[in-house]
């Protein structure tokens, strides 16, 4: 995918939600946070309508508050000294969020918008702070990326932060089925945020190279001959593909064991989480299954979308769409 919005956007959407939030407070920012989703992300977009509002707006200011430094990284033209120092400048910001008495003492100090919000949803749910610095350290990984000798390196060095604690985040928004269940619960988001991940990866192998990224383990391709992995190369296509199969099969098996905790999770979320569940499982198995290999990016028709949702709630759809949920 390439740049949505440009760092000028970003800054007018800054600008625009401040101006909004000195009147509306956090729901204006819960609202621009809605727009960045819908943006960026259909499948997800889709999936988190199924859940009650409150916690809906949360995981929409929990996806603004990650999709920020994800695009400093990803899709700003800026040199690595340059993505680093905005990262520390967002870090900065967050620490200033959690230090301030309030949301709005967050704004007052100049901590940006989604930062000072995403601080509330922390304390409000007890997320352990740490977990936002994990994530903003794997994305300073992508501004200095290193390759990864095998998969346990890749999950613990990497995925963890970029999408494990992800997983964590919104478990906590999520809430538990029963105060026992917590911790499985949080099992379950660790499996779904590497399930997640490892397709992710699989999707944008071509796209992850022109960055100067290999995501795919070491050991893994070397298995296939492939030493230095170069997805434009016609004679690696089909060594590459069975590396995607590999990897396809076992984000897979990563699918099946955070659906196996689904339960533990509040009634009022499974339905998001299972469908979220079945997208991106859909969109696996095309990767995974695709004669094309990393020559295209892999997605998932909207039809088939739509079918892997509960007919009960399509009516969701078009009012989100309308913007009225």
């Amino acid at each position: 995918m390439g740049a949505v919005w440009s760092e000028r956007d970003w800054q007018r959407l800054n600008t625009g939600t401040r101006r909004a939030a000195a009147h509306r407070g956090w729901n204006a920012v819960a609202r621009s946070a809605r727009c960045v989703l819908r943006t960026y992300s259909t499948s997800f977009f889709i999936v988190t309508r199924f859940l009650p509002p409150a916690k809906r707006a949360e995981v929409e200011v929990v996806y603004a508050a990650v999709r920020y430094p994800d695009e400093i990284v990803d899709t700003f033209p800026l040199t690595c000294s340059e993505k680093l120092r905005l990262l520390d400048a967002w870090a900065e910001d967050y620490a200033s969020s959690l230090n301030s008495g309030s949301f709005a003492d967050s704004l007052a100090c100049g901590c940006a918008p989604f930062v000072a919000a995403f601080a509330e949803v922390v304390r409000a749910r007890k997320i352990p702070r740490e977990h936002y610095l994990s994530f903003l350290e794997a994305m300073r990984l992508d501004a200095k990326p290193r390759p990864y000798a095998t998969l346990d390196d890749l999950i613990e060095s990497y995925i963890y932060g970029s999408a494990i604690v992800v997983g964590y985040f919104l478990a906590h928004i999520y809430g538990p089925s029963q105060p026992n269940s917590f911790d499985r619960a949080l099992t379950s988001a660790r499996h779904l945020g590497i399930a997640l991940q490892l397709t992710n990866f699989l999707r944008d192998v071509g796209e992850d190279q022109r960055r100067g990224r290999v995501y795919m383990p070491s050991d893994l391709l070397a298995a296939e001959g492939l030493h230095a992995l170069d997805a434009t190369d016609p004679t690696q296509e089909v060594a590459l593909r069975r590396v995607l199969t590999r990897m396809s099969a076992i984000a897979e098996a990563y699918y099946e064991l955070a659906e196996r905790d689904l339960d533990a999770f509040a009634e009022d979320s499974r339905v998001a989480i299972q469908a979220c569940i079945d997208v991106y499982r859909r969109l696996n198995v095309r990767i995974g299954s695709s004669a094309q290999g990393v020559r295209h990016r892999e997605s998932v028709p909207m039809v088939e979308k739509f079918a892997a949702l509960p007919n009960s709630k399509y009516w969701r759809l078009p009012l989100a769409y309308a913007g009225v949920i």
